[in-house]
C-alpha cells in the first residue's frame, strides 16, 4: 500500500504511488494526533471537531485515491491521482477545517497535474495557499490560511522534493506557534489554530514520504506541543467562541452543482446570511460552507444557484427539546464490523449491530457512525475488528459522543476478537465493567488468518510466490505452504505452543468443506484439553480465520 524508502533514500518525482503513500501517511497522522486537535479548536467555534473533520476529509481523499489504484491495470499516472486525491477530498470534506484542506489539495492537484519534482511541489504549494484564501469569504490571519501562506513562502524557490518539502514544513511549524499573538481568541485559550495544526501533520506526512523518516521536531513544532499539553485543562467546550461572542446557530454544508457565476452571486447572498462562508471547488462542482442562523435560507440560496445535495445541518447549542422528544433509546448495545453474512448473521443473533467488510473495501467512518445512530442506545461498544479501522472507527465514535452517546472503542483486530469480546458482553451490568470484561477476552484472543497469495512478494517468513497459502498470526506472515489444509495445522500448532483453552475456527463459503472437520480432528488429537468451535462466515470472509483464547 505504501512506498517504504532505504535510509537517506529520497523521492526525485512525486509519482502516483508517492501521492498514494503520502495520502495514507496523512491519514495516519491525523489519526494520531486528531484528539489533540479537537481540544483545540476554539475557533471559529469552540465545537471540538476540527481534528475529526480533518481527518474524515482525508480519509475520503485517500478513499478516490484507492478506488484510482483498483480500477487502473497499471498504475495511474500522478495527473490522475491527484486529480482523485482532490476530487475526494471535495466530496468529503467535513467542517470548515475540512472545506479549506479540499481547497488545498486542489490548488496543489493543479499543478501536480503538469509536473512532479520539487519546483512543481513549490508552485503547487503556494497555488494552494492563494487558492484557500480566495474560497474564505473574509479571510482571518493566525489560521490555517496563515499556515499554508507560510508553508509556500517557506519553499518558495524550489530544490529537490525533499528540501521543498522540508522547508515548508518547518515555516508551517513557525508560523503555528505564532498563532496565539496574531487570533485573540487562541491567545486566551492558550493554544496554536487546530486547523493548522492538522496541516503541519499532513505537510510532516509529505516530508516522510519524499524522504523516507518523520520530520524533527524544530523548535516551533515543540512549541506547538507544548501549547497543546498545555490546554488539557481548558476543554474546548468551555473556551469561548470567535471573540467571545455568541456566533450563528447552525452550521450548514453541501454539495452544488452550479455554473461560475451562480456561484458568486451565492456568495454575496449567503455572505450577508451568516459567517464562516467557504466556498471551495471549480468546473461546475463545489462544496459550500457557512454558519448561519437561518439554515432554510442557507439551503435555499444554494437551490437558487444550482442543486445542492448531501445537505449536512449541524446545531452547535445541545438541544434539549429534541433530546426529550426522542424515542426512547436502549441503554447499551454494540456494533461491530464483520467479514461475511454469516458472521453478520451470528453477531446479530448475540444483539450486535453490524457492519460489513468487503476485502478491499473497508467500511468509512460515515458507515460505522450511521451504525451506532442505527444501534439506538445511550452506551455503544464498538468493535473495528481490524487494525486498519481502528483510526476511523476513533473518528466515528468522537462524532457520536458529539451527538450525546456514551461510546466506548475497544480496538479488536480481528474477527475472532470479536467473537469472544461478544461472548462475555453483559448489558445489565455496569458499562465500565463491561467493557473492561469485553476488552480482556479480546485480549486473551491470538489470531491468525490464512490467505493466497496474488503475487511474488517478499514477506517476514521468506519469499512467496503467487498462488501460494499465507499463514500470517498476529498480522504478520509467519508460514508459507502450498496446501491450505496442511498451512492450517502448522499456524495452529504454533499458536497451541503457547497454551490455550479454547480454538475458534471461521470459514468462508469458499474453504474446502473437509478443512474444518480436519483441523477440528488435529485439535482432538494433539490438545486434549482444548476445546473447538467453528463458525461459518458465509461469502467475502478470508479462507480461514483462527481465535486461540
Amino acid at each position: 500500500m505504501s512506498r517504504a524508502l532505504q535510509p537517506d533514500e529520497e523521492l526525485v518525482e512525486l509519482d502516483a504511488e508517492a501521492v498514494r503513500t503520502w495520502c495514507a501517511r496523512a491519514l495516519d497522522a491525523l489519526g494520531r494526533e486528531r484528539e489533540e486537535i479537537d481540544a483545540i479548536n476554539v475557533y471559529p467555534v469552540a465545537d471540538g471537531d476540527t481534528g475529526t473533520n480533518l481527518y474524515l476529509t482525508t480519509e475520503a481523499a485517500r478513499q478516490a485515491v484507492e478506488a484510482v489504484f483498483a480500477a487502473s491495470a497499471s498504475a495511474p499516472d500522478t495527473a490522475e491521482t491527484v486529480r482523485a486525491m482532490a476530487h475526494g477530498a471535495l466530496l468529503g470534506a467535513r467542517g470548515n477545517s475540512g472545506t479549506i484542506l479540499a481547497q488545498l489539495l486542489r490548488g496543489m492537484a493543479a499543478v501536480l497535474a503538469e509536473g512532479r519534482d520539487g519546483d512543481h511541489l513549490a508552485r503547487a504549494l503556494a497555488e494552494a495557499a492563494a487558492a484557500a484564501r480566495r474560497a474564505v469569504a473574509h479571510p482571518v490571519e493566525g489560521t490555517v490560511l496563515t499556515v499554508a501562506e507560510a508553508a509556500a513562502a517557506g519553499c518558495a524557490g524550489g530544490g529537490t522534493l525533499l528540501e521543498v518539502a522540508t522547508r515548508a514544513h518547518d515555516a508551517a511549524g513557525t508560523a503555528l506557534e505564532a498563532t496565539p499573538g496574531q487570533l485573540a481568541v487562541l491567545g486566551r485559550a492558550g493554544v496554536v489554530d487546530a486547523g493548522g495544526r492538522g496541516l503541519l501533520a499532513v505537510l510532516g506526512a509529505l516530508v516522510e514520504t519524499v524522504g523516507g523518516r518523520a520530520p524533527e521536531p524544530a523548535g516551533t513544532a515543540t512549541g506547538a506541543v507544548r501549547v497543546l499539553g498545555d490546554v488539557r485543562a481548558v476543554p474546548a467546550a468551555s473556551a469561548p467562541a470567535c471573540d467571545g461572542e455568541a456566533g450563528p446557530a447552525y452550521e450548514v454544508i453541501y454539495l452544488l452543482e452550479a455554473e461560475d457565476a451562480a456561484v458568486d452571486l451565492l456568495r454575496a447572498r449567503l455572505d450577508a446570511l451568516g459567517d464562516s462562508l467557504v466556498v471551495v471547488g471549480g468546473d461546475g462542482l463545489w462544496n459550500v460552507h457557512v454558519h448561519v442562523d437561518d439554515a432554510g435560507a442557507a439551503v435555499e440560496a444554494g437551490v437558487e444557484a444550482g442543486r445542492p445535495h448531501r445537505i449536512r445541518i449541524t446545531h452547535f447549542a445541545a438541544d434539549a427539546a429534541a433530546a426529550a422528544g426522542r424515542a426512547e433509546r436502549a441503554q447499551r448495545a454494540v456494533v461491530a464490523v464483520v467479514p461475511g453474512e454469516g458472521l453478520a448473521g451470528l453477531c446479530a443473533e448475540a444483539g450486535a449491530t453490524t457492519v460489513r467488510s468487503r476485502p478491499g473495501e473497508p467500511p468509512a467512518g460515515d458507515e460505522l457512525l450511521e451504525a451506532i445512530r442505527r444501534a439506538h442506545a445511550r452506551e455503544v461498544v464498538l468493535l473495528p475488528n481490524d487494525t486498519e479501522l481502528r483510526q476511523t472507527a476513533a473518528a466515528a465514535a468522537e462524532r457520536a459522543r458529539a451527538e450525546g452517546i456514551r461510546v466506548a472503542l475497544i480496538p479488536t483486530r480481528a474477527a475472532v476478537q470479536g467473537i469472544a469480546a461478544l461472548a462475555v458482553h453483559e448489558p445489565d451490568r455496569r458499562f465500565d465493567e463491561d467493557v473492561v470484561a469485553m476488552t480482556a477476552a479480546a485480549g486473551a484472543t491470538r489470531y491468525a488468518e490464512l490467505a493466497v497469495a496474488e503475487r511474488r512478494s517478499f514477506t517476514s517468513a521468506g519469499v512467496c510466490q503467487a498462488g501460494d497459502v499465507l499463514g500470517l498470526i498476529e498480522g504478520d506472515v509467519a508460514v508459507i505452504g502450498k496446501d491450505l489444509t496442511e498451512t492450517a495445522r502448522t499456524v495452529l500448532d504454533r499458536m497451541l505452543s503457547a497454551g490455550g483453552e479454547l480454538v475458534t475456527l471461521v470459514v468462508a463459503d469458499d474453504t474446502p468443506p473437509g478443512l474444518a472437520p480436519d483441523l477440528e480432528g488435529h485439535v482432538r488429537r494433539g490438545y486434549l484439553a482444548v476445546d473447538t468451535t467453528t463458525y461459518h462466515a458465509g461469502a467475502g470472509a478470508p479462507p480461514l480465520l483462527i481465535g486461540v483464547e
